[in-house]
């Protein structure tokens, strides 16, 4: 797929540049760049090709870079990737007509301090909060702005953006957020209290989570992908960063039409 779109790129007179793992990964023509980072200060789109955990990937390697990114999806689900892989090269047929949207996603940032040692995490989809492989529930204290929310006792705790609402949030009863929404999911994982339920926030809280836990393993982790250990009286604030992702849409695409799509509802669309 990525030797076809830069066949289909050259053919219409754009240029292709590349990191240097995928351009030697495929064998590409073009400019090559040290890694996603680079790449995206220099180009104009980035091609995406696979699921939802190379979308989350690159976002996070790009660091908040204005590039819009088109996912192309050669992955299963892939609520990221708007793309087909097949339909790839109509997609690219209308974004060179202008007709497309770029919706800006906004990121999560976690910051705390463990051990000695500073806390960073930044997720598009969600920050995870969660017990270790020992099969034993951990103890969560939550604020937010400042006012209690409760002490959960649950295998973790799910704080997520829109765009994650549809990623391990769904899965653990959360509810589906439209990405144009500005809040924030609050979702427990297999909670003690069967009153326990999924909480929306404003994008604009201020989230704290403090481990009350002192003999289960804990830990936070970004998008799934990037994992810290936190100990017993360790405190991560999380909150809406000032960096956003920009993913692009191909005209005639809605975020509801995607839902219908991936989830396989069924029924009338009148």
């Amino acid at each position: 797929m990525a030797e076809k779109a830069a066949s289909l790129l050259l053919r219409t007179g754009h240029k292709v540049s590349c990191d240097a793992a995928t351009a030697e990964m495929a064998d590409l023509p073009g400019t090559r760049f040290p890694d996603a980072a680079s790449l995206a200060r220099e180009v104009d789109l980035l091609l995406v090709f696979g699921g939802d955990g190379s979308m989350l990937r690159v976002v996070r390697e790009i660091d908040g870079a204005l590039t819009p990114i088109l996912g192309v999806n050669v992955g299963r689900l892939g609520f990221l990737t708007a793309v087909p892989s097949k339909e790839l090269p109509k997609a690219l047929e209308k974004i060179w007509r202008d007709d497309y949207q770029i919706e800006s996603r906004p990121l999560l940032t976690a910051r705390g301090e463990s051990n000695g040692k500073k806390i960073e995490l930044r997720a598009l989809n969600d920050i995870v909060i969660s017990r270790g492989v020992a099969p034993r529930m951990i103890e969560l204290e939550v604020t937010v702005n400042g006012h209690v929310l409760t002490c959960y006792r649950c295998d973790g705790l799910i704080i997520s953006s829109p765009t994650g609402s549809t990623a391990y949030s769904l899965s653990a009863g959360g509810a589906i957020v439209s990405p144009d929404a500005q809040v924030f999911a609050i979702t427990p994982i297999c909670p003690h209290t069967l009153s326990n339920r999924s909480v929306i926030v404003s994008s604009s809280a201020v989230i704290q989570v403090k481990v009350i836990s002192e003999k289960v393993e804990t830990s936070a982790t970004a998008d799934g992908q990037v994992q810290v250990d936190l100990l017993a009286g360790d405190v991560i604030t999380i909150r809406r960063s000032r960096r956003a992702a920009h993913l692009l849409h191909p005209g005639g695409s809605s975020f509801f039409d995607t839902l219908r799509q991936k989830l396989h509802w069924s029924g009338s669309n009148v």
